[in-house]
């Protein structure tokens, strides 16, 4: 049986759809969401729900295929690759490290002092970390 990925596309968000596919299964392995060994969609079938090209999606299977996510069985499909727990801590950082970057422009671009953003990243990543509750906007 095949694995049916839950995935979004942002078409507003100015970020390749591929790359929004790869960045959503890359995310979804390291924080095992979808696990070793767990077949996944074939092409065709992610690309009609999702409302893409189908090159689109198989561009980024291929690229996830290159740096190691995935594994192509031949006649079978595409798999989830086994990552080793520090090339998986690696992948991790590099993931959160490109999203931090932004947030520290965004805070440095809006006048924020370092205490005051380092505060506010506390804020919220003690509140997410504490899993009480749901945060209100």
């Amino acid at each position: 049986m095949k694995l049916v990925m839950i995935l979004t596309i942002d078409s507003h968000s100015g970020v390749p759809v591929y790359r929004q596919i790869m960045n959503q299964i890359r995310q979804q392995v390291l924080t095992e969401q979808l696990k070793e060994g767990e077949q996944i969609e074939h092409v065709r079938n992610l690309a009609g729900r999702l409302k893409v090209n189908p090159m689109t999606v198989s561009k980024a299977y291929g690229y996830l295929e290159m740096e190691g996510i995935l594994k192509r069985q031949r006649g079978i499909g595409l798999f989830i690759a086994k990552i080793e727990k520090s090339e998986k801590r690696r992948l991790k950082m590099e993931m959160l490290e490109k999203s931090m970057k932004r947030l520290v422009l965004l805070a440095i671009q809006m006048g924020l002092e370092e205490e005051e953003a380092g505060d506010l990243f506390l804020k919220y990543y003690r509140i997410y970390n504490s899993r009480e509750g749901v945060l209100e906007e």
